[in-house]
């Protein structure tokens, strides 16, 4: 079996429905031709070989400049095994190197790729992919849904939600203690701090001592990802569970926040962080220092969120997916089938390969338009009163009596 071709298809998707998606103020602030709100991207890719057999992958990171990628990988990938998946990793890697230091985008590229090679093999040897991977370690995987008001996370609750994460650094220590005190106890609870602006690691830290009442289950990304050394004051400072990754790509990327133990646990992006074959090694990685594996899915699209469900399904360190329960409507048109949860859990595909497909015609209906914005508003409180223009990575909190409150 040789590959013949790789597609992409690239998609513009409109914003979440705002009562699923936990953060400070509106998903992007870029209004499309079309009118739609946010800059996601969706971009698709389809390894097609001789025999007939049609791989599936989905590309994250920054979708629009990935699309490129993919077709630059392309060169060096016709006329290969498809099967061979390990060293055609390994020579995109190399092919890409030249470039620089493997980021989102060169992992996003090589995990569309790769993903759509072992939904491949998966189908040639009529399987699916997690018994490729070693077997099920569980039949169903525990999803957590997004929530910023009690309203929201009341009615996910009803839903069979056992799980909300809520988003955003205006607030985040009210916000945590309403959301503990509208769902109680039995519900498991996290947020995500993700900037911008990003805390500094002294203000993440008195964040952190001050969310270690409500026994969350993580605080994630409480600072920018590349200051790995505040992470380990953050440790030191406060007794919570700590999450981060998304933004990083391959083993390589992720080595020194597992091996330095600075988390508790690992959130590779399944669309960014190298593809399956990177996804399997990550969470050995993590396996060995104790760490769990909770996959970002955010912005992601539907093919990702299957390749998830496989690698979590094959891992003993899985713990949770990430998952915009109400998310754009479009989004269970883009895939056949459209998984939908059930208590609070996703059912394992049993299909061979991944279990999925896109409706191209559906994704053809949604060209892309756009792909980056500033995030949040002016309104949003995110930023310091007056500083939103200025619109900086990293800001020190102000009016921190108001900020940071009293135990």
């Amino acid at each position: 079996m040789r590959i013949v071709d790789i597609e992409t298809f690239l998609m513009q998707v409109d914003a979440p429905n705002l009562r699923g998606w936990a953060s400070d103020g509106s998903f992007g602030t870029t209004a499309t031709r079309q009118g739609l709100v946010g800059t996601r991207n969706w971009l698709f890719v389809k390894v097609h070989t001789d025999e007939g057999i049609v791989g599936i992958g989905e590309c994250s990171g920054w979708p629009r400049v990935i699309q490129t990628a993919v077709q630059d990988l392309k060169s060096i990938l016709l006329g290969e095994d498809p099967t061979h998946i390990e060293r055609l990793w390994q020579k995109m890697m190399c092919a890409i190197m030249g470039h620089g230091m493997v980021g989102t985008v060169g992992g996003g590229a090589m995990t569309g790729i790769d993903m759509a090679l072992w939904d491949i093999k998966g189908k040639a040897l009529n399987t699916p992919v997690w018994n490729l991977l070693g077997g099920k370690v569980r039949d169903r995987i525990r999803i957590y849904a997004h929530a910023n008001t009690a309203e929201v996370a009341l009615s996910l609750k009803k839903r069979g939600i056992t799980a909300i994460k809520c988003g955003g650094v205006s607030d985040p220590v009210r916000k945590v203690a309403m959301l503990r005190d509208a769902i109680g106890d039995e519900m498991d609870l996290m947020i995500d701090l993700h900037g911008p602006p990003w805390l500094t690691p002294a203000d993440a830290a008195q964040v952190a001592r001050a969310l270690e009442p409500y026994r969350l289950m993580f605080v994630e990304d409480p600072i920018a990802p590349e200051n790995l050394d505040g992470f380990r004051r953050i440790r030191d400072s406060a007794n919570v569970t700590l999450a981060a990754g998304e933004r990083m790509a391959t083993v390589y990327g992720l080595r020194e926040l597992i091996e330095k133990n600075l988390v508790d646990i690992v959130q590779p992006d399944t669309g960014r962080a190298g593809g399956i074959t990177q996804m399997k090694k990550i969470a050995a990685q993590a396996e060995a220092h104790h760490i769990m594996m909770a996959p970002h899915s955010g912005s992601l699209g539907p093919v990702a969120e299957y390749a998830a469900l496989h690698v979590l399904a094959a891992i003993p360190n899985g713990l949770i997916l990430e998952r915009i329960e109400d998310d754009w409507a479009g989004r269970a048109q883009t895939v056949v089938p459209h998984p939908l949860q059930e208590n609070g859990f996703l059912k394992v595909p049993d299909a061979p390969g991944l279990g999925v497909d896109i409706d191209e015609a559906f994704v053809k209906k949604h060209p892309s338009e756009c792909n980056v914005s500033i995030p949040g508003t002016a309104k949003s409180g995110a930023y310091a009163e007056g500083t939103y223009d200025e619109q900086v990575y990293v800001q020190t909190r102000l009016k921190r009596g108001v900020y940071f409150p009293r135990g």
